[in-house]
């Protein structure tokens, strides 16, 4: 065992810098790649948090994302039993993992979402004409980052808008990593009970929706359905709703970085490292050891959990801070982010990162462009971050304009 201090997950951030990771993952990160922690249950485990170990973790068959293993590492205690009994491919490994993935890639191949763009803008049009259209203030988290992604989501999945304010409140018990036991199983089994539902009522009326065409095939049970559609529902906003207003309250701090907005063609890059330096998967990603492998000077042994930092793996100077540019902390919208790990890595990354992309692209450049007044109604001190929660963002983002 190794004398350096063993670091807590997950750890408190520090509230004067909200963009950053929390210290004692950066502090952990200066000893070394790998280095040692221990779960909110007490168990020890390994913390990762260089970039090159993390990409390693990630992409490398020794290390297991099946969370119905006995071992597996948890964030959140009391959850092993709920979440191993109906895991989406995103908790399992191959073969299972690539058979139930393989059946949604097609829906989010880039050609798909690129023909999907000029729909996104008029759903971005719209929500900012709604924000708007009182004069303001408005809350930028209610009126414009969450409802963009979620009726993106719905039309795709085949999910009724109008059922949102269940979903929502069940998703943020979901991801929430201080909800009590008995309100997670609640949250799982609504949600659960209802993509089911409506996977069987698709069966008998289909539509053009992705619930629809996985309702249609005959190789696939409803529970897998289900599954799956919690996993692409909330997913599909929750992250992208939180990286809306988290890059907005970024950008309303560097308004020179924000300008770069208005070039169409500095747009896509200047996205790329909002998502670097905002990682918000903010706890890491866990993953178990299932044969001994010597990583970052350290000897993880098979029966040992992992966990793979994204935030601090994207903010690794010796790739992000490179000549020219400022240091892999700050940002630069000039940079080239590319080899970001913000959607994950190997065979288990992020399914709708095309769209994903799509989405942050077409909303910030609209945003900035329609409201270059956009500004904080609220002081900065004033403005609550969601650090109890597996997903990083804001609880509300009051703006004017």
């Amino acid at each position: 065992m190794s004398t350096v201090p063993v670091t807590p997950i997950p750890a408190r951030r520090d509230t004067a810098c909200p963009f950053a990771p929390p210290p004692a993952y950066t502090e952990a990160a200066g000893t070394g790649p790998v280095s040692r922690a221990e779960l909110p249950d007490g168990s020890p485990c390994w913390l990762v948090t260089g970039y090159q170990e993390v990409r390693t973790v990630l992409s490398d068959r020794r290390f297991s994302a099946d969370v119905r293993r006995p071992a597996f590492p948890f964030l959140v205690e009391g959850r092993r039993e709920l979440i191993a009994a109906n895991p989406s491919f995103l908790r399992l490994d191959d073969p299972e993992h690539a058979r139930l993935r393989r059946m949604v890639t097609g829906e989010f191949l880039v050609k798909r979402v690129e023909a999907m763009r000029p729909g996104i803008q008029r759903i971005v049009d719209e929500a900012l004409d709604r924000m708007t259209a009182g004069g303001g203030p408005a809350d930028l988290v209610a009126d414009f980052a969450l409802p963009v992604p979620s009726l993106v989501i719905c039309l795709l999945l085949g999910v009724p808008y109008e059922d949102r304010e269940a979903f929502q409140a069940n998703s943020r018990l979901l991801l929430a990593t201080e909800a009590a036991g008995e309100d997670f199983a609640r949250a799982q089994k609504e949600m659960l009970d209802y993509l089911a539902g409506l996977a069987e009522r698709k069966r008998s009326e289909p539509g053009e929706d992705i619930l629809s065409r996985l309702a249609a095939r005959d190789d696939l049970t409803v529970r897998e359905i289900a599954a799956t559609g919690v996993l692409l529902l909330v997913a599909g906003h929750e992250t992208t709703a939180n990286m809306i207003a988290l890059s907005t309250a970024l950008l309303l701090r560097h308004p020179e970085q924000a300008a770069r907005l208005a070039d169409p063609a500095a747009v896509p890059g200047a996205v790329e490292e909002l998502l670097r330096l905002l990682t918000i998967v903010h706890t890491g990603v866990p993953r178990l050891a299932v044969e001994d492998v010597e990583l970052g000077g350290a000897l993880i042994r098979a029966g040992d959990g992992v966990m793979a930092m994204l935030s601090t793996a994207n903010r690794d100077d010796r790739l992000f801070g490179t000549e020219g540019h400022p240091g892999a902390d700050e940002v630069d919208l000039a940079r080239d982010a590319r080899r970001h790990v913000a959607f994950g890595f190997g065979v288990h990354q992020c399914l709708g990162q095309p769209l994903a992309r799509a989405e942050l692209q077409i909303a910030l450049a609209t945003l900035f462009r329609r409201l270059p007044g956009l500004r904080l109604a609220v002081a900065r001190e004033a403005l609550e971050f969601r650090a109890d929660a597996l997903i990083y963002g804001l609880r509300a983002l009051p703006v004017a304009w």
